[in-house]
């Protein structure tokens, strides 16, 4: 298999952000309540079509502790009822946020739920108290369409990883 090309975004003011605010019936809501195992959920339920595989091994253990920890928040996106997405923001010490995790899940690819979604991940990201920088990496075996949101929605390159040349 050949190694992905990996991009580094970063948006550093909210002011840069360009919204889209039709949700098209899109609810996205917070769980307050944490539980590791409904983030395990929606890692392999949205992950399994992008090769999201890092944390397929990961115990229970590791899971709570991730999922759990005090500096993540995760939001799930349901379109009526069902879910359709979710995001999870991490802070980090500097004042960065980092988007971690954030998709759809494929049968709600194509609906325009995309630009949504980001929009009200970097809103939540913006609203975390103390952030200075919201930041996400993806790459080429994401959605075709996701690194063109990422910068329609203001968010800048800033580094790319390409794979070793053989």
């Amino acid at each position: 298999m050949n190694e992905p090309t990996i991009y580094y975004l970063e948006m550093n003011s909210p002011q840069d952000l360009r919204a889209k605010d039709d949700s098209k019936g899109l609810d996205v809501r917070e769980c307050e309540i944490k539980q590791y195992e409904f983030n395990q959920f929606l890692y392999q339920f949205v992950g399994k079509d992008w090769d999201w595989t890092d944390k397929l091994p990961w115990t229970a253990e590791q899971w709570q502790e991730y999922a759990e920890a005090d500096n993540l928040r995760t939001w799930v996106a349901y379109y009526k009822g069902s879910p359709a997405g979710y995001y999870e923001l991490q802070r980090q010490e500097n004042g960065d946020v980092e988007i971690c995790y954030f998709g759809l899940v494929s049968r709600f690819i194509g609906h325009g739920f995309g630009g949504y979604l980001l929009t009200h991940t970097l809103r939540s990201a913006w609203g975390w108290e103390g952030t200075q920088r919201v930041w996400l990496h993806t790459c080429s075996l994401d959605h075709p369409a996701a690194l063109a949101n990422y910068k329609a929605r203001g968010m800048q390159v800033y580094r790319v990883e390409e794979p070793p040349s053989l």
